[in-house]
């Protein structure tokens, strides 16, 4: 069975920021998400991944346990009933931004450079972002015990 898959060369920064899962303490995109993006199938990335694995240690990328399925399954629930429908028949890899970034090694077409490229600067502002709010945070306080 194949399957037509395109991506635009432009992916917008709050589709990808709304791929990005918090789980064990870190900010994750899923294979799905991923292969999407990249406009390959799911399995076709994972079977990059399994060819290459001295590239892929824990810190890059892990299996989310049945918990973490489930408990992604009903975050996402809400917001995207279709893929829930779609069911999933294998519990999804999650790739950290080095991981995702060792992606475009082993994927080598040019749409997934370039949305590799769009990633990482998502993974960057959302960064920013904490930082920034880190340091505001810091300066309140700093306020409030001066007044």
């Amino acid at each position: 069975m194949s399957k037509n898959i395109t991506v635009s060369p432009f992916v917008p920064q709050e589709l990808i920021a709304n791929k990005i899962y918090f789980i064990r303490g870190k900010k994750v995109m899923l294979d799905r998400d991923l292969a999407e993006l990249y406009g390959v199938l799911t399995k076709a990335l994972n079977q990059a991944v399994k060819r290459n694995p001295e590239r892929f240690p824990e810190d890059f990328m892990f299996q989310l346990t049945k918990g973490e399925t489930k408990n992604w399954k009903s975050q996402i629930v809400t917001s995207n009933s279709q893929k829930i429908k779609m069911g999933l028949r294998k519990r999804p890899f999650a790739f950290t931004a080095l991981g995702i970034s060792m992606l475009s090694s082993v994927l080598s077409s040019k749409t997934a450079i370039r949305v590799n490229m769009q990633i990482m600067r998502t993974f960057n502002k959302i960064r920013e972002m904490l930082a920034n709010n880190e340091m505001l945070r810091h300066k309140i306080e700093e306020l409030e015990r001066k007044y």
